[in-house]
């Protein structure tokens, strides 16, 4: 499939799930569990992001620019937005997906977010899908014990790698931030010297980056 193609079909599946910037969404109501569905501990919200290659972005912007998806609180309902989504390695470039409890935008200055940072990975092109999923699953399945410090989860589409990020709320919490890290690396199967990168979001938003002056770990 070539990528306008890629495009089309992403655009018919947002445009079926009622797509809403993340400026609209403050009275939707909460997904609701069908009797005899597996609930999950949070209930989660689903986003898109695509930028314009080149162009700057405000926070503004930004937030416009964030589509929501949709939501879930059960396994099933999880499962009825994955499999309608394309994969990782089928998005084009500058296209980000993220998953984040219900009620946190996927912006640093978030409430939820604000005084937390991410931990990142860059992974090659072919190996992100594999990763993205097995970090998903880790993450409603809740085998990070780190009790409501997760946030949400990213996975950006470049042009020459993909970058999964995870959020925490605590970014001054060392413990915390290691023992994510340390579940990261189980649930994806990183390889031995892989490279991780820990980033503050009020950092982020002194530099308006999030990836440069980032902490770096090899594992």
């Amino acid at each position: 499939m070539d990528q306008m193609g890629e495009l089309e079909d992403l655009d018919v599946v947002l445009a079926k799930q009622k797509v809403l910037s993340a400026k609209d969404i403050a009275d939707l109501p909460d997904p609701v569990a069908s009797p005899g569905e597996n609930k999950l501990e949070y209930a989660y919200s689903l986003w898109f992001t695509q930028r314009t290659r080149g162009s700057v972005s405000t926070s503004s912007s930004y937030e416009e620019n964030i589509k929501f998806v949709g939501s879930f609180c059960t396994v099933e309902g999880f499962w009825a937005h994955y499999c309608y989504l394309a994969r990782p390695c089928e998005l084009p470039a500058h296209c980000d997906i993220h998953v984040f409890k219900k009620g946190v935008k996927p912006m640093w200055e978030d409430d939820a977010n604000k005084s937390g940072g991410k931990w990142m990975i860059r992974l090659k092109k072919g190996i992100s899908s594999r990763c993205w999923e097995s970090l998903l699953l880790a993450i409603l399945g809740e085998q990070f014990i780190v009790g409501d410090e997760i946030c949400g989860v990213v996975i950006s589409i470049r042009p020459t790698e993909d970058i999964i990020s995870l959020w925490n709320r605590t970014a001054s919490d060392n413990s915390i931030t290691a023992r994510i890290r340390d579940t990261m690396t189980r649930v994806m199967s990183l390889p031995i010297k892989t490279i991780m990168e820990y980033k503050a979001h009020d950092a982020s938003l002194r530099d308006r980056s999030s990836y440069r002056n980032t902490d770096v770990f090899v594992r």
